[in-house]
């Protein structure tokens, strides 16, 4: 059955209901104002938060550094003694650099058959760019020559690191681990046949031990050569009566190389 409810009547009807007083319309099932409020809030807030999100700035990804790693690629990369020292001019991630006014890489005469390996750069040594050039190595030269050995024909000498540590402190270990691998690079491009370790800071590099008063004067390996390791000529300075055993040392040296 149609409706007779015209268009016209529809709305003569919708005035008179005006009329009357009604001001709104219901519908025919319920409605909760309230979830209807608070989906709201949440559609603002979700638009807020997009929109945020938007305009905040993209940080850039922290990529963490192993400077051992990056040691490990610059030295082996090094073809002979000059490659070997740009790599460690090159290399920026060791703090000490930052604070030394040169860069200690050797002394004496590459490819000599005794390769001394010392600790870290002094004073002396940080202002002239050599080691051992202080009041030890004037003590070192005279205990060389006691042996008719001299940096000048028959020694080459070096640092497991080549930065001046400040107020010349002991390296740590992670400056000794950053370091190594220059060191070990230079003692296969260097080819000596003995290794002189000079220190206690120079045994826990090559020997990974400590306690020079116990390794001192015996033969030991150290990356693949035989060692001898001795008291530091700065240690012989502080403590004289050691001398007696530091000449031991330098017979026995001297008696290996004769054999």
């Amino acid at each position: 059955m149609e409706s007779a409810l015209d268009w016209h009547t529809a709305r003569a009807l919708l005035e008179w209901q005006m009329e009357m007083g009604v001001d709104e319309a219901i519908s025919d099932r319920p409605v909760d104002r309230y979830a209807v409020e608070q989906a709201a809030k949440e559609a603002a807030e979700a638009k807020r938060a997009q929109t945020a999100t938007a305009k905040a700035p993209t940080r850039p990804k922290i990529v963490e550094i192993d400077p051992v790693a990056e040691a490990q690629k610059a030295a082996a990369g090094a073809q002979d003694l000059d490659g070997l020292r740009a790599a460690l001019e090159a290399f920026p991630h060791c703090a000490l650099k930052r604070g030394a006014r040169n860069l200690v890489f050797s002394d004496g005469k590459p490819g000599a058959r005794v390769m001394m390996v010392g600790e870290a750069p002094g004073r002396d040594e940080d202002l002239q760019g050599k080691p051992f050039v202080g009041r030890a190595g004037q003590l070192l030269d005279r205990m060389l020559a006691a042996i008719d050995l001299s940096r000048e024909d028959n020694v080459y000498i070096t640092n497991v690191l080549p930065w001046r540590p400040p107020q010349n402190r002991d390296p740590k270990p992670d400056e000794i681990a950053m370091m190594l691998p220059f060191l070990e690079k230079h003692i296969a491009l260097a080819k000596p046949e003995v290794l002189v370790i000079v220190g206690n800071v120079s045994c826990q590099a090559l020997l990974a031990k400590r306690g020079i008063t116990r390794l001192r004067g015996q033969w030991l390996e150290a990356k693949g050569k035989p060692a001898l390791p001795m008291f530091h000529p700065a240690y012989l300075l502080r403590n004289p009566a050691a001398k007696r055993e530091a000449w031991a040392d330098l017979l026995s040296l001297r008696a290996r190389l004769e054999t």
